[in-house]
């Protein structure tokens, strides 16, 4: 059961009285002025909450908040007390690590946040006291989770484009992507069984099958997507190839093209981004993976509008919530289990999300309103009159989008995939139609199929060729167990030397037992002897095996662990109407009106210095609540900051962090890479060639740096939380 957003002003009392007391008297003074003795921590917490809940206060608080305080606020609700570590991912390439502290510790000294521990983790919290200040920036999920409507082709052009006219003609120009529905499996199923040697002996794909994949699927990545039906189970491996699954396809036929589609996806990307992905993939736990996952996307998919255009930050923030409640693993400095960056972009390459624009997302056809060519399929077959097949050729065909995925599964059993480009073409030929006989269908079987999805515009030559085919593929049975067939008008080929030399034993009239040199061999000895067409007992038909049988996927719909994210207000009651402050705007205008009100007060007061810069820093960072907090405040002044030719202050800075052992963030110009930034905690100020060098370990997995203190244009040092962290 989903606990409340905010917890009882008691506990956040009790969060704020386990703070050391130079923590302590530092934030009370800084609302309170000096505080008088003898000290009384309840009195003094009394205080203060009867000071949040005047009317004029909550007003001024509310005034002050930002879209970026709005935009914490609505993730701390929505992440449910997260770690810090928490926001860190949810924020990641929008906000950085040294940004999204400074927010948060502001937010703390402004009363909105606080932190607390439980369970020996550390944790952020809404500030219960402000419920009716900040309850209306936590259902505002607008914040989080941007959308724009799609532009028209003018604003594109103008806005979202490349401003020069190379780039932006490169740009605007319509990309011609491969297809991305039910005929691909199709088309990757028909060319791998088609291929005999896959693999070279050293590992990966020979090259001539990748070339031949290049002409065939243009822009498309034929090992992922011969991996992602591996992962599936959709194909097994047979010798140095692979051949499809029935039992496992016929399974996969009952979902919807989406969920296939969806199911693909989560292949792919396992075998792309997991290690020893197909080693695991007999393990329940890999198959409960791919899965979970292709619940995900489903999910994610789901959240996705065809009227709005997404940043990518938008999908990863989706895909984090969806995977969090999946999970539901709370741990401090979460790693992302997924990589949303890679995720969205094997999504694209399936049609589940098409990018309109640079830097832009929206909903591919398949998720809202497109065709569903399991059982919806056959009702659009049904019910049409335009052929799903088009005869390009008496032995050629293209598949039009609609066609039903058992059909595609039938044809691509008989026919060898041509084209998988713009167009999905197939062709039926010799060899392609013994690969159908050997699966068990029959030439009228197969002619039916032609006549029935083209609306009977079919060649006579088709029909001709196929039932020749058929009987001399009867004429010339080559049995697994090396068993020989021979009709009785054929049986001269067991006194011919190339096949009498493997002929073991005569079982009966034409029916011989080859020698254990394998099939391979007894085959090229029956073409040395003039056989053109052999029938071999192989292809399609596998059991289940480890991967399972005819039950092996189930729907994506309804999926339980994820309960109440339908819509993009994932799950919560829609907040009151508010009024945040605008978009693009630092301050909200009641904020920067408030803002001059105290610093019109603050020049009329007789202040040193650096008490003066102090106060008006404390403005700046929208601590004031009212003019009281000006006169007789508590002040206390601490540099934080030192620019350009500040040696002096450069330097004193960076030896109280050595101090303290604070975060800082410096800045300084490399003459290849340019402005360069970086954060982390400094170690030593050392002396080298007449000069101070600043020795610092960044916060990301890179050697120490070593910069002199000269060249810093900026080094700030970051304060750490009231609450010691």
């Amino acid at each position: 059961m989903k606990k409340s957003i905010f917890r009882s002003p008691d506990f956040w009392r009790s969060a704020i009285l386990k703070l050391p007391d130079n923590s302590f008297f530092e934030l009370l003074r800084s609302i309170f002025g000096s505080v008088k003795t003898p000290f009384n921590k309840q009195r003094l917490m009394a205080d203060l909450t009867a000071l949040l809940s005047r009317e004029e206060i909550q007003k001024n608080i509310f005034d002050y908040i930002d879209q970026t305080d709005a935009r914490i606020i609505a993730a701390v609700a929505l992440l449910e007390e997260p770690f810090p570590g928490e926001l860190e991912s949810f924020f990641a390439g929008d906000l950085s690590y040294a940004v999204l502290h400074d927010i948060l510790l502001n937010l703390e000294e402004r009363f909105i946040l606080y932190r607390f521990r439980e369970e020996g983790q550390n944790r952020l919290a809404l500030n219960p006291v402000l419920e009716p200040v900040l309850a209306p920036f936590i259902n505002d999920m607008s914040l989080l989770f941007p959308s724009v409507p799609p532009v028209s082709a003018e604003e594109l052009a103008g806005q979202l484009l490349p401003k020069t006219p190379e780039a932006r003609s490169a740009a605007s120009a319509p990309a011609l992507k491969p297809v991305a529905d039910d005929r691909l499996i199709g088309g990757i199923l028909s060319f791998v069984s088609g291929e005999g040697l896959f693999f070279k002996n050293e590992g990966g794909i020979r090259k001539k099958i990748l070339d031949a994949g290049a002409r065939i699927f243009p822009g498309s990545d034929l090992e992922s997507l011969t991996g992602g039906l591996l992962l599936l189970g959709l194909l097994r491996e047979e010798g140095d190839g692979f051949i499809p699954d029935e039992q496992r396809l016929a399974s996969f036929a009952e979902l919807s093209s989406r969920e296939r589609m969806e199911y693909w996806a989560a292949g792919i990307y396992c075998f792309q981004n997991e290690k020893g992905a197909f080693e695991a993939a007999a393990g329940y736990l890999f198959r409960n993976r791919v899965f979970s996952l292709a619940a995900l996307i489903h999910r994610l998919a789901a959240l996705i509008k065809p009227d709005r255009w997404y940043l990518q930050e938008t999908l990863k923030r989706y895909g984090i919530i969806l995977e969090r409640e999946a999970r539901g693993i709370r741990r401090e400095g979460v790693e992302e289990g997924v990589f949303f960056d890679k995720l969205t972009g094997v999504m694209e390459t399936l049609g589940l999300l098409v990018s309109p624009a640079p830097g832009y997302w929206t909903a591919g056809s398949l998720v809202h309103g497109g065709t569903e060519a399991g059982s919806d399929g056959a009702a659009v077959q049904g019910a049409g009159l335009s052929p799903l097949l088009a005869m390009d050729s008496p032995f050629s065909c293209i598949l039009h989008p609609g066609i039903a995925f058992a059909d595609i599964l039938k044809l691509a059993s008989f026919l060898i995939v041509r084209e998988a480009g713009v167009v999905v073409r197939f062709e039926l030929t010799r060899e392609s139609a013994v690969r159908g006989f050997d699966r068990g269908l029959k030439a009228a079987e197969m002619i039916e199929n032609f006549e029935r999805l083209s609306r009977s515009r079919i060649d006579e030559n088709l029909d001709w060729s196929l039932k020749d085919w058929e009987k001399r593929y009867g004429q010339v049975n080559l049995r697994r167990g090396l068993v020989l067939t021979l009709s009785e008008d054929r049986r001269y080929l067991a006194e011919a030397e190339p096949v009498a030399d493997l002929i073991q034993e005569t079982l009966g009239p034409g029916v011989y037992l080859l020698s254990g040199s394998g099939p391979e061999a007894a085959e090229e000895a029956l073409r040395k002897a003039g056989v053109d067409i052999i029938s071999r007992q192989a292809g399609w038909t596998a059991p289940g095996g480890r991967y399972g049988g005819r039950n092996a996927f189930s729907s994506l719909e309804n999926t339980g662990f994820f309960p109440g994210y339908q819509e993009q207000g994932l799950g919560r009651e829609k907040a009151p109407e508010a009024s945040p402050p605008a978009a693009g705007s630092v301050f909200g205008p009641q904020g920067e009106a408030l803002k001059k009100q105290f610093h019109a007060a603050l020049e009329n007061m007789s202040l040193s210095k650096e008490e003066r810069d102090e106060l008006a820093s404390r403005i700046n960072r929208r601590q004031i609540l009212g003019s009281s907090q000006l006169n007789g405040a508590s002040v206390r002044y601490e540099k934080l900051e030192a620019r350009l030719l500040d040696y002096v202050g450069k330097a004193a800075i960076a030896k109280q962090a050595i101090s303290s052992k604070s975060l800082v963030e410096i800045t300084w110009s490399h003459p290849q890479k340019g402005l360069i930034q970086a954060t982390g905690i400094p170690t030593a100020l050392e002396k080298t060639g007449g000069e101070s060098v600043l020795v610092l370990n960044p916060l990301s997995p890179e050697e120490p740096l070593r910069v002199p203190l000269g060249k810093i244009s900026l080094l700030r040092r970051i304060k750490k939380s009231i609450f010691g962290e």
